[in-house]
């Protein structure tokens, strides 16, 4: 049996592998996915997203599933356990950011924003259909993901840089960043444009 071709960033590691071929590049519509993707990928900054991925499942259970409301009442006292928590990145401004893009997340919802809408908005509502032959040729920030970050920033959320969002964009899908010769590349292509 021949061997998938996969974008090589995901090496042979079996557990990036199942993420590259069942999450990565996929469209995401959900808002509170989109929210727990968006802060998960804020906590990727200066590591690799391997690192992160690892410790998807302790992020869930310390962050309430990524429900904004509940993580927006975290008061100092959750703030110092989650930084004795060693299955989450016991950063204090990267767990202030969490709480700091929930309070952002609400704020936006009040003002009656849907936040996928908001967010799927930067690339026209669909996702955009890349053709890349090489890795060399994926850029690590566009136009699209400066200018969702210069709004999320705006609207108070941080950890949401150019390289950042652009990087989000990708994992859910606003993008499709696979490789043309990747096995995954055609289902991706077509589920963007359902």
């Amino acid at each position: 049996m021949s061997q998938q071709q996969r974008c090589p960033w995901c090496g042979d590691d079996p557990f990036y592998q199942q993420y590259h071929d069942q999450v990565w590049g996929r469209p995401v519509y959900d808002a509170k996915d989109l929210f727990a993707k968006l802060c998960l990928d804020g906590q990727q900054a200066g590591l690799s997203w391997i690192t992160i991925l690892r410790k998807q499942q302790t992020y869930y259970q310390a962050y309430a599933d990524f429900e904004p409301s509940e993580i927006a009442k975290f008061d100092q006292a959750k703030v110092e356990e989650l930084l004795q928590n060693p299955g989450i990145i016991r950063n204090k401004l990267k767990v202030n950011s969490v709480i700091r893009n929930a309070k952002s997340y609400l704020a936006m919802q009040e003002q009656g924003i849907d936040f996928s809408e908001y967010l799927w908005s930067f690339v026209g509502g669909k996702p955009i259909q890349n053709s890349w032959t090489s890795m060399a040729d994926i850029p690590t920030e566009t136009a699209e993901s400066q200018a969702m970050s210069k709004a999320l920033k705006k609207a108070g959320f941080n950890f949401v840089g150019p390289t950042i969002c652009y990087a989000f964009m990708q994992a859910v899908g606003m993008v499709n960043d696979h490789l043309v010769d990747c096995h995954v590349y055609q289902e991706c292509l077509e589920l963007g444009r359902r």
